[in-house]
């Protein structure tokens, strides 16, 4: 049905569609033609652009910012802060056929908190994105991505690392932005303590 704007200190677009079933924190934000359907959690403060449809039975934490032209389907959870850019795509099962039923097969994909996703890339289903990981447009994970990862490429590949405030980090593992230090344990970007 279409959005009746009944959650309280929420703002859904005359033209959006909420189903039954939904849950939505206060301070969200959902645009124009765009579709949640049952079973959703959408968080408190998030913006959701135009033609974005969510759901059914998706997570969306708190603060994130999905663009226009996003589709979030059944498996995918967003934790909070997340980024999705414009046109991004979530699949939800590896080998689709139009004339075969795979609901029973859909598969897991968990963004970790604060991570961006760039316009136009592609996250195959099944693969968990780590915390402040970096997607660059256009980019086609096809594996799990570590947390604070840069990575860009068909398929997506590591190129480099990022600092929680998505600054690309040099040599020195330091934040040009804000001076927080990183640390290299094993495969993986580590933040320091202090």
């Amino acid at each position: 049905m279409p959005a009746d704007n009944s959650f309280a200190e929420v703002f859904i677009h005359e033209s959006a569609y909420v189903d039954d079933g939904v849950t939505i924190g206060k301070g969200t934000r959902i645009w124009h033609f765009s579709h949640v359907l049952g079973e959703v959690a959408i968080g408190k403060d998030c913006v959701i652009g135009q033609n974005v449809m969510i759901g059914p039975r998706v997570r969306v934490g708190d603060g994130c910012k999905i663009q226009n032209n996003v589709s979030l389907f059944e498996g995918v959870d967003l934790d909070d802060d997340v980024f999705c850019g414009p046109s991004c795509v979530f699949t939800n099962v590896n080998n689709p056929r139009a004339f075969i039923n795979r609901r029973a097969e859909f598969r897991k994909t968990i963004v970790g908190r604060g991570a961006t996703i760039g316009a136009n890339a592609t996250i195959v289903c099944g693969h968990d994105l780590g915390r402040y990981c970096f997607i660059a447009a256009g980019a086609v994970v096809t594996r799990n991505v570590p947390a604070f990862a840069l990575m860009a490429g068909v398929p997506a590949v590591r190129i480099g690392w990022v600092s929680r405030s998505g600054e690309r980090l040099g040599d020195d593992l330091i934040c040009p932005a804000t001076g927080e230090r990183y640390r290299i344990e094993g495969d993986l970007l580590k933040e320091c303590d202090s």
